[in-house]
């Protein structure tokens, strides 16, 4: 039994901040019923390669976008621009706890799939609305993507190297931040909104904003500008508000070094060969590490190309002050910790029996995450899902017209 075992998702979301949302309460334990198109499916099915390799080592069609963000569900693949596949959906809504989809706003409402119209159907149905501005404001109707967001919600300007050193200027972050990000705060607020009509025996609505969600995440940033005025800029590697925290270059390769405190600042400093520095008066203290910030950096850069980085990241560890190496992707998913978090997770799909992905970093002691279920093939689950809803000369009948699909 899983936390959100007994409720069930209706998912008409795609790409990746839905999605995620939606498979994040799948591991949970609630049943997710992912609608898409017939033929074509979620637009991240063909964002390849590369492609999942099938037990013979072809490529399969299925994209790695796509499955880093369908785990656990049920794809039913259904035509919502045609009235009977609206009927369907109407019939679906009646027994759904909550529908996620990611639109344009207002759109679903000539389709009678809004939340005015669902709520009809069911009070009780939470209704989550994700998009790239929200529901309402001048940019409501413009189309938001995770590269656009970054850049408007501010997140560029702090991120990539200072501007007055090589390769300065503003840099997106590595992964989609704000699709992640929102479709994390989506679940939360699903879930809360679930909680609420515990209480009071309605649903509701959610409107959820990549730009909200990216403008929330500036955090500390945003109040470091509210509070002295002044606009932050790019530090590249470095922190704006503690020194050092940083990557350093060794004699061969880079390391990282974060000192939370004072104390560890000191620690750091017997650790290394370099006591006096710490009873500098200008970096006793982490405020003057800050403002004599270059100096410091200088000083402890030209000591640590003495060595390699692994030298110096064993003799720093020793005294706790965290310090780690920068890993490539390979190198993370084989650092032991990884795998001792089982964060690495093996289950059959049906094109590979040893289909592989990250697994959630959610760990329940009572009710624990499940790997039930590979990310589906499109309208891997029609059949059996819409024989809920519709007698076999029903879905034969769709079947017939392409408003439905089954996949082979």
């Amino acid at each position: 039994m899983g936390a959100l075992t007994g409720f069930r998702v209706l998912d008409l979301s795609r790409i990746l901040a839905g999605p995620w949302c939606s498979q994040i309460l799948a591991d949970l334990g609630a049943e997710v019923i992912k609608v898409e198109r017939p033929q074509a499916g979620d637009d991240t099915r063909i964002w390849g390669p590369p492609w999942l390799k099938d037990n013979q080592g072809k490529p399969t069609g299925e994209s790695a976008y796509y499955l880093s963000a369908n785990r656990n569900k049920h794809s039913v693949a259904i035509d919502l621009a045609s009235p009977e596949g609206q009927a369907l959906i109407l019939k679906m809504v009646a027994s759904a706890d909550v529908v996620i989809e990611n639109y344009k706003a207002g759109s679903l409402k000539k389709y009678g799939l809004d939340y005015a119209s669902l709520a009809q159907v069911n009070p009780r149905l939470v209704y989550c609305s994700i998009t790239g501005f929200g529901q309402n404001g001048p940019r409501a109707q413009q189309p938001g993507y995770d590269f656009i967001i970054q850049g408007m919600g501010g997140m560029m300007s702090v991120t990539g190297e200072r501007d007055d050193l090589p390769g300065g200027g503003p840099q997106k972050a590595g992964l989609a931040f704000a699709d992640l990000t929102t479709g994390l705060y989506a679940a939360i607020a699903i879930q809360a909104a679930l909680l609420s009509r515990h209480q009071t025996g309605e649903g509701q609505h959610i409107d959820m904003a990549l730009l909200d969600t990216q403008v929330a995440s500036l955090s500390v940033l945003a109040m470091n500008y509210l509070t002295s005025g002044k606009v932050p800029g790019r530090f590249g590697n470095a922190h704006a508000n503690i020194v050092p925290y940083q990557v350093f270059k060794a004699r061969q390769g880079e390391f990282i070094i974060a000192c939370g405190n004072d104390g560890q600042f000191d620690a750091l400093c017997q650790s290394i060969g370099l006591a006096d520095l710490s009873q500098d008066p200008r970096f006793q203290r982490n405020s003057g590490r800050v403002e004599h910030r270059d100096i410091l950096t200088q000083l402890l850069q030209r000591h640590f190309m003495q060595h390699e980085a692994q030298y110096w990241v064993e003799l720093i560890d020793a005294v706790g002050v965290p310090v780690g190496m920068i890993n490539n992707l390979a190198q993370a998913l084989e650092e032991e910790q990884v795998q001792a978090r089982e964060m690495l997770i093996k289950m059959p799909h049906r094109l590979r029996d040893d289909y592989q992905s990250i697994g959630s970093p959610i760990k329940l002691s009572k009710t624990p995450v499940e790997y039930k279920k590979a990310p589906p093939c499109l309208g891997e689950d029609t059949d059996q899902i819409l024989a809920e809803f519709l007698t076999e000369a029903e879905l034969n009948s769709l079947k017939a017209r392409g408003i439905i699909q089954q996949s082979a």
